[in-house]
């Protein structure tokens, strides 16, 4: 090929991400490896030879990729690419390209597709990351059935019908009968104050003689229940559920964006979580709801197939786990009789944080009222062995160190759990801070709000920038390091057997949890999941975006890699572990693991700057 053909090729390819960021001499060589191909329509498909991989570059026309069974995966156009996964992975082409429009191609040789990679690490990371969403795209679409892993906006109906506060309810009933719908949103200063159904003009307006001259803000359900548009399915029809509401009012900075109706849920899929946990509501004794619980290792591995994210697989285990203790609760209270006073019970660690996944075990406790006497610390020990009891029975096996209600040391007062946070906020031991640090990511599963709130607002107050307690906090929490020796080398330890692996709890996820705590406690921020945390920290501007989402995205990563490793292990009988063989990794994947360890060492590096430098 002699420079005038070479000429057209170069000035395409150089403009094309990530070729733009190879040097002259590496870019030269790289088109003058380069082949042409036409492909057209009429042939309906790009031949590909399994034998010969190579990467394909779109110069014209337009294409699809599918796999084998029909689902689409990708449109592809100008100065795009495909082939890359089996050049990434070694293994087999399974995937089809049909040729939606008469198309000229460059192919590029794995040979010299492998030059460049080493060559150019920008180069090498992007089709990594490519590779990787074509992955996730894969799964997503072998399980579409899961509609509870879908957001709120893909089924809610927008432009939602609006009256202010001040319209009569007639007013409001004609709008409602004109738009067809079932429900109008009110607002008083373009907020949000109220909602008005068919069942409120039904049961308010109808039944009770009520003038429809009146005011709407006199009919009308007021402070209604709300989810954002990007919240969970399953989290609304839980919500929905709970309260027995059929319209859900959908908020993004407080300005009404649509509405969910139970009509909108049921034109979708149903949905197994839901089911689950309605069926946990409806058991009416321990027996029974230990039958229901086998059920919750498929539920895990349904969402590990449909690769939901971990941050969602987490709240929906939670969730089921929160059903289920509540549920012991309201059964063993019906045979002991109703509480003495007021009690919440308190969830510790992963059911705290709202992350749990396979193989958890109790972290719980319990907030009285007031100091009970003999007959109330009786009726208080009885409930929390038959709930502490009914949880392992059903799967959620004791504490090993016995942080449960059923522990008198754990069964306290408000006072008294005040008095305990006191004492390790302003008399902070290593040893002592080293095991309560799970009692700070807590959270009420049962009992008034109002309660909780005491006690976690007492608890912010004394952590908010007191600097030996935060001190003592990031000294615990540099205990461990990330499995990651020189060279970047995987530093790897026995679980317990003769295979050696990596820890990607205690040595990846925990670590995170660590750091976003600290930081969580060192502002006064409520938030307790580690996602939402680090999120919150990035908004107030305690964190750095870069370093936030950084650090957001090695926590997703690493307890992506987690859940899907028990996946693995559950599909093939296996004992289900933290620990991650990385032999059995691809490359890719290995590389990406690598880079997630990295952001967390630099992330306690930072922790230590800031909070110990004083020390």
């Amino acid at each position: 090929m002699d420079a005038s053909e070479l000429q057209p090729i170069t000035d395409f390819i150089k403009a094309q991400v990530p070729f733009d960021t190879l040097d002259v001499a590496t870019l030269e060589r790289c088109c003058r490896s380069l082949s042409v191909g036409y492909y057209s329509k009429s042939s309906a498909f790009v031949p590909l030879d399994e034998s010969h991989p190579q990467l394909y570059i779109v110069r014209s026309g337009a294409f699809e990729v599918r796999d084998n069974d029909g689902e689409l995966l990708d449109r592809l156009g100008e100065g795009d690419y495909f082939g890359f996964p089996s050049l990434l992975s070694g293994e087999k082409v399974s995937n089809r390209v049909r040729i939606l429009e008469d198309g000229l191609v460059y192919h590029l040789d794995p040979d010299t597709f492998d030059y460049l990679r080493v060559e150019s690490r920008q180069f090498d990371r992007f089709f990594n990351r490519a590779f990787a969403k074509r992955l996730r795209h894969q799964a997503r679409f072998k399980a579409k059935e899961l509609t509870t892993t879908n957001r709120v906006s893909s089924l809610m109906s927008g432009d939602p019908l609006v009256i202010d506060f001040t319209a009569t309810i007639s007013e409001a009933a004609r709008k409602m009968r004109l738009a067809r719908v079932s429900s109008v949103l009110v607002t008083d200063n373009d907020k949000l104050c109220g909602i008005l159904t068919d069942r409120d003009l039904r049961n308010r307006v109808l039944a009770e003689g009520l003038d429809g001259s009146l005011p709407v803000h006199q009919a009308m359900t007021t402070q209604p229940k709300t989810l954002t548009s990007n919240s969970l399915v399953f989290e609304a029809m839980l919500l929905m559920s709970e309260h027995g509401i059929h319209h859900l009012p959908i908020l993004d900075d407080e300005r009404a964006v649509g509405v969910l109706t139970s009509t909108d849920i049921l034109r979708g899929q149903s949905s197994q979580p839901l089911l689950l946990i309605g069926e946990i509501e409806r058991q009416n004794d321990l027996e029974s709801l230990i039958t229901v619980s086998k059920q919750i290792p498929l539920l895990l591995q349904n969402l590990i197939s449909a690769d939901a994210r971990a941050e969602e697989i987490g709240r929906v285990l939670t969730s089921v786990t929160d059903a289920l203790t509540r549920r012991l609760i309201v059964l063993n209270q019906q045979l002991l009789g109703e509480a003495p006073m007021a009690f919440c019970w308190l969830a510790f660690g992963s059911q705290g944080r709202q992350d749990q996944a396979a193989c958890s075990d109790q972290d719980n406790g319990l907030l009285l009222a007031h100091e009970p006497d003999e007959a109330a610390a009786g009726y208080f020990e009885a409930l929390t062995k038959a709930v502490c009891n009914g949880l392992d029975r059903c799967g959620y096996i004791y504490c090993p160190g016995d942080i449960m209600a059923q522990n008198p040391k754990w069964r306290l007062t408000l006072t008294q759990w005040q008095q305990r946070f006191d004492k390790w906020v302003n008399t902070p031991e290593p040893k002592a801070l080293m095991h309560a640090s799970i009692f700070f990511d807590m959270r009420s599963v049962y009992g008034p709000s109002s309660l909780f709130d005491s006690l976690q607002d007492r608890v912010l107050a004394q952590t908010k920038d007191n600097d030996i307690f935060l001190a003592g906090m990031t000294a615990n929490s540099l205990q461990e390091s990330p499995p990651l020796g020189f060279f970047k080398k995987f530093v790897l330890e026995r679980d317990g057997r003769e295979v050696k692996g990596i820890d990607l709890k205690h040595k990846g996820n925990a670590l995170i949890n660590d750091i976003a705590r600290v930081y969580a406690l060192s502002a006064g921020i409520k938030e307790v999941n580690t996602a939402k945390r680090i999120r919150a920290l990035m908004e107030s501007n305690i964190m750095n975006r870069k370093d936030a989402l950084n650090l957001a995205d090695a926590h997703e990563f690493i307890a992506h890699m987690r859940l899907s490793n028990q996946g693995y292990q559950y599909t093939h009988s296996q004992d289900l572990s933290n620990y991650l063989i990385p032999q059995n990794l691809s490359s890719l994947v290995r590389h990406q693991l690598r880079d997630a360890f990295k952001v967390v060492h630099d992330a306690q590096a930072g922790i230590k700057l800031k909070f110990t430098r004083s020390f």
